[in-house]
């Protein structure tokens, strides 16, 4: 059952901020599409003002019938919903700090980059004035954001929080838009702690794959409408067969009995020790299925560990083709300037290729066949983010990572 309806549209800023909160603790929210226009017949309705007074969105309405409109009070509401959350922080201080940034999102932020691109989208009247007023707001509010993070990984301690899934989900359309190549090559720091929350497997499940625009959009006046001319009767010709789109190799491997999204919802909602691994032993065949170490081979390039670990997400991305057939988790270990990746990824059948080729860069990793005994300890670990690894002797710990599902 879900916990409740969540009014909006699924690309409006403040409504995928919490989607991402409800994803992050695992809650059902029932998305009701409903346009982002307060003058909507719908919007105005008496059904809908008992939710939103002034008719925007999003609006919340909780399966025991309990409203709220403002999209910080549902982000919150919605968070707060596990008890043992880190999204909302540790202290009070935590606490305060982060809906500062909630608020500096949303109102500082969204409103600033929205006045610079929804009239070059053409969602507002064009004003070159206004909209280059604008656009030098935006950029110097953000350019806050920058100075605070180039000092910090997160927006508020060594933790992702509520603030990051909210700020970069506000940020979304500008990065879709105008803050462009140029612009996040002179703000790394903004642009390292964005990829990187949107990477986060709550994030991708709401946006699977956000758009970094590589040149800012640019108004384009409304053509004039010619003059429609008479057109002479065509010829029809058949239309031809669309051709059949390939099958993945792995589909005929057939249905297996672990089902894979079943095992992926235990992960996510159960401590892994305690609960989700012994599940999967019960109930993993390895007939069906096949661990691998996956190993990047030139870890001796590698950096920083953030980079390290976008790059991480990066692969998983690509390997979207094959997410029917996958689950992994990839982590980061090691510190800045002497790290490297190591993960342990489960897949269908008994070969890696079919599974990975779908990624350009797989060449670029090295693949082992574990043994689902011999080798239980080592599939724990990767799992379980707990612990360090060891490498001729030299211990690594675990700094960040991303699951593959």
């Amino acid at each position: 059952m879900a916990f409740g309806k969540l009014y909006g549209l699924p690309d409006n800023p403040r409504t995928i901020s919490i989607l991402v909160a409800a994803k992050s603790n695992g809650l059902d929210l029932e998305l009701v599409k409903t346009e982002a226009d307060s003058n909507a017949e719908f919007n105005r309705s008496a059904e809908y003002a008992k939710l939103s007074p002034l008719g925007k969105v999003p609006a919340f309405e909780g399966e025991n019938g309990f409203a709220l409109s403002e999209a910080i009070a549902i982000a919150v509401y919605v968070t707060s919903q596990n008890e043992k959350t880190t999204l909302l922080g540790k202290t009070k201080q935590d606490y305060a700090s982060i809906l500062r940034w909630l608020s500096y999102a949303n109102s500082e932020l969204l409103p600033r980059f929205g006045g610079w691109y929804r009239p070059l989208m053409g969602k507002d009247p064009y004003n070159k004035k206004n909209v280059e007023e604008t656009s030098k707001a935006a950029l110097k509010n953000i350019g806050v954001l920058e100075k605070h993070l180039t000092a910090n990984t997160f927006i508020v301690g060594e933790r992702i929080t509520l603030a990051d899934f909210f700020t970069a989900a506000l940020l979304t359309r500008a990065f879709a838009t105008v803050l462009d190549k140029n612009w996040r090559s002179n703000n790394p720091a903004v642009t390292r702690w964005f990829t990187t929350v949107i990477n986060q497997p709550p994030f991708k499940a709401v946006v699977e794959n956000p758009v970094l625009i590589e040149q800012a959009i640019q108004y384009t006046p409304p053509k004039k409408e010619d003059k429609p001319k008479k057109e002479q009767p065509k010829e029809e010709k058949p239309a031809e067969p669309k051709p059949e789109k390939p099958k993945h190799p792995l589909e005929a491997l057939g249905k297996p009995k672990l089902a894979l999204d079943e095992w992926k919802r235990f992960y996510s909602n159960e401590d892994t020790r305690s609960a989700a691994m012994p599940w999967f032993w019960e109930h993993f065949d390895p007939e069906e299925w096949s661990l691998w170490r996956v190993q990047f081979k030139y870890n001796n390039e590698l950096k920083l560990t953030f980079m390290a670990n976008n790059l991480i997400g990066g692969f998983q991305t690509r390997l979207e083709a094959s997410r029917k057939y996958i689950f992994g988790a990839h982590s980061v270990y090691g510190v800045n300037y002497d790290c490297l990746t190591r993960g342990v990824y489960m897949i269908r059948g008994q070969e890696h290729l079919p599974a990975f080729d779908v990624a350009p860069d797989w060449e670029s990793y090295d693949f082992t066949k574990l043994d689902p005994v011999k080798d239980r300890k080592e599939i724990e670990d990767m799992w379980a983010w707990d612990t360090s690894v060891f490498i001729d002797g030299k211990e690594y710990p675990w700094v960040d990572g991303h699951v593959f599902k």
